[in-house]
């Protein structure tokens, strides 16, 4: 075997095993959270390395920009890119809706979901802006981070050539991050079996049954937008062929979908981007942050569906107006969402809200909404990886 496919092919091992193993303990629980603390510590130190990492090879990427206009550009491109896939995404997640009706014959519950308050777009702006980068980088508030990274990285431009000493010392900073993420990375497995066989344990046939229909059809949804938007950007926009990309993105996908955040995949994300795939960090270190904080095409494709599916199980006929309504509120909410927590259901909430659908139908899909949520989080980082792959190509003309 390949050396370099050992890793993958180590990690989709664990993940099928821990299946296996979790479905040997449904309706035993307690065996199965005795594999917890290994989830546990796995994340714990994914979060280790993630604000370091991202802080480091964002200010590095962006200083390595000699020219600052070159920066606006990658910015406004890769908003462009997240704009227009997170609105297929919806599209996706409504025509599936639309064919299948998971909806029909689903008995409505009697619970009630208590609707969080969206940000206003003030909050959000206003929220962008650190008044202390520590404290920015101790509550790992992403925005923030992105924000004072381009700042020092611009600077760093505008000063060189002085400024070199601090260069230096942030390239060390983040040379040594790269190190510990390979070791994080050399216990992915392991990480995988701590978080996935509580959760196939929770989750067995019994809760997901009733909802089966809508599981599937999200599913579905998740293969056609990773099989269509996803290969034919890929293929007709960059420089890598879609084995490639997949090959390259295999761990951090698998991370994120048994993590449920695309935050936490962020560092392998980056390291498989670089070392696997070629891309520079002046791309990998701004496109990718930035994507984990504001690209949710999985929340996209999960607010298409279950909008129309809440739709449904209520017996309301969704006209062609209210769906395009959910169409750009669940684009447009979902890059507001950013750096948001819990923002899958939040901005569904807002969906609803803006074409008149009961909010309480969410209780009705929260029960397998960690199910859901592991599918909405790969799609997100894969998405991310994809688009560096583009900027890479429009930004420096050629795969390094």
């Amino acid at each position: 075997m390949n050396k370099k496919n050992v890793l993958s092919v180590t990690i989709i091992g664990s993940l099928l095993l821990s299946v296996i193993i979790g479905g040997c303990l449904q309706g035993k629980t307690d065996i199965a959270l005795l594999f917890s603390p290994l989830g546990t510590i796995y994340v714990n130190l994914i979060k280790m390395i993630m604000v370091p990492l991202v802080f480091t090879s964002l200010i590095l990427g962006v200083s390595s920009i000699s020219d600052v206009k070159k920066i606006g550009k990658m910015g406004i491109m890769t908003v462009i890119i997240f704009l227009f896939t997170t609105a297929f995404a919806v599209i996706i997640g409504l025509t599936l809706s639309n064919i299948f009706k998971p909806g029909l014959g689903v008995m409505m519950g009697g619970d009630t979901y208590e609707m969080k308050q969206f940000p206003s777009l003030t909050d959000t702006l206003v929220g962008i802006f650190p008044d202390n980068i520590l404290g920015a980088l101790l509550n790992a508030n992403m925005l923030q981070i992105i924000f004072a990274a381009i700042v020092i990285g611009v600077s760093l431009v505008k000063v060189a050539p002085k400024g070199k000493v601090l260069h230096d010392c942030i390239e060390d900073i983040f040379e040594t991050m790269i190190v510990i993420t390979n070791g994080v990375m050399a216990l992915t497995p392991i990480g995988i079996l701590g978080l996935m066989i509580p959760t196939v344990a929770q989750n067995g046939v019994a809760v997901l049954l009733p909802l089966g229909k809508l599981i599937l059809v999200f599913y579905l949804a998740v293969i056609i937008h990773m099989g269509f938007i996803y290969c034919t950007s890929i293929k007709c926009f960059s420089d890598f062929s879609i084995k490639e990309f997949f090959t390259g993105m295999l761990p951090a996908q698998v991370i994120a979908f048994v993590t449920c955040s695309s935050a936490a995949a962020l560092p392998i994300s980056m390291q498989r981007t670089q070392e696997k795939l070629g891309i520079s960090k002046e791309v990998s270190g701004f496109v990718l942050p930035l994507g984990a904080t504001i690209n949710m095409d999985g929340n996209a494709l999960y607010q298409g569906i279950v909008a129309l599916f809440i739709a449904q199980v209520y017996g309301i006929e969704m006209s062609l107006t209210m769906q395009l309504m959910v169409i750009l509120t669940g684009t447009l909410a979902s890059i507001g969402a950013a750096g948001v927590p819990g923002a899958g259901m939040i901005v569904l909430s807002t969906v609803l809200v803006s074409v008149g659908l009961p909010v309480d139908g969410i209780a009705i899909v929260a029960g397998i909404d960690r199910v859901l949520d592991m599918g909405r989080t790969m799609i997100n980082v894969t998405g991310d990886a994809m688009t560096a792959c583009i900027v890479e190509k429009k930004i420096n003309g050629r795969k390094i």
